[in-house]
């Protein structure tokens, strides 16, 4: 994304949805999810502005995670394995150096598909679920330790996140499928202007006054989604669409001009 129009770009070498992603349009880093109907994926690529490379991978293998951060500074933190009897719940958070993850503090309360924003030192995770309850669940980081903060107005999963530790967005999501959107000024959170579109599992990029959304799906049985909205602080405008329809996708951009999806 240039800040008008999509363009397809180099693709990642496996194939995979509900996959996390962090870094810039040029710098990027994605890693774990899962391609059905085989084991949750553990693979790490490496986005250099022209290709994907695969690095080393996550230690623990799984779907439905946030992650933080830049390319060669990042973090990885809670999902799920689904395949599983009964499904396997992670609270596992890990830190990438740019080379290697290293499994650090866990979050204290395991769950899927949740929010993330900020740095692999300073991060904030949002929402989610720990089946199966829809949590509402807010978690600071601070580069050692997470700790319980304010929760979101809104409880819901599969939404999105954009920006820092006390500064971000928590957007969309579902319980059932929702436009909500809410900023974080670093103690709590405060509805703003909803989405146009109620949805979940899309990607996201940006910070809390610039952002940009886009895929993801609606409320059963709405089909996939290739929408893009971009936020201006104040309001969500529609502009031109992904050129591929799809859900659970990996996202990366500090700014809402300059994204990958």
């Amino acid at each position: 994304w240039n800040g008008t129009n999509w363009t397809e770009v180099g693709d990642v070498n496996t194939a995979r949805y509900y996959l996390a992603g962090c870094g810039t349009n040029t710098a990027a880093l994605v890693f774990g999810g899962q391609a059905p109907p085989g084991p949750m994926k553990n693979e790490t690529e490496l986005w250099n502005g022209s290709s994907w490379t695969e690095v080393n991978n996550l230690n623990t293998a799984r779907s439905q995670l946030a992650g933080a951060g830049l390319s060669t500074a990042a973090l990885a933190f809670g999902g799920i394995n689904p395949v599983t009897s009964p499904a396997t719940l992670f609270a596992v958070t890990e830190s990438w150096n740019g080379t290697n993850w290293t499994e650090i503090s866990d979050l204290n309360v395991a769950r899927n598909a949740l929010g993330g924003a900020g740095t692999n030192t300073a991060a904030l995770a949002f929402g989610g679920q720990n089946p199966p309850v829809t949590a509402a669940l807010t978690e600071q980081y601070n580069g050692t330790n997470w700790t319980e903060v304010n929760d979101l107005n809104l409880a819901r999963m599969r939404l999105s996140g954009a920006g820092t530790s006390t500064a971000a967005l928590a957007i969309g999501g579902t319980n059932p499928a929702t436009a909500n959107t809410e900023t974080w000024n670093g103690t709590n959170w405060t509805e703003v202007n909803n989405l146009g579109t109620a949805k979940y599992a899309m990607g996201s990029a940006g910070t809390n006054t610039a952002a940009l959304i886009f895929g993801g799906t609606g409320a059963f049985p709405s089909p996939l989604s290739a929408l893009t909205e971009l936020w201006n602080g104040t309001n969500w405008t529609e502009v031109n669409d992904l050129n591929t329809a799809r859900l659970g996708l990996g996202s990366s951009g500090a700014t809402n001009t300059a994204v990958l999806g």
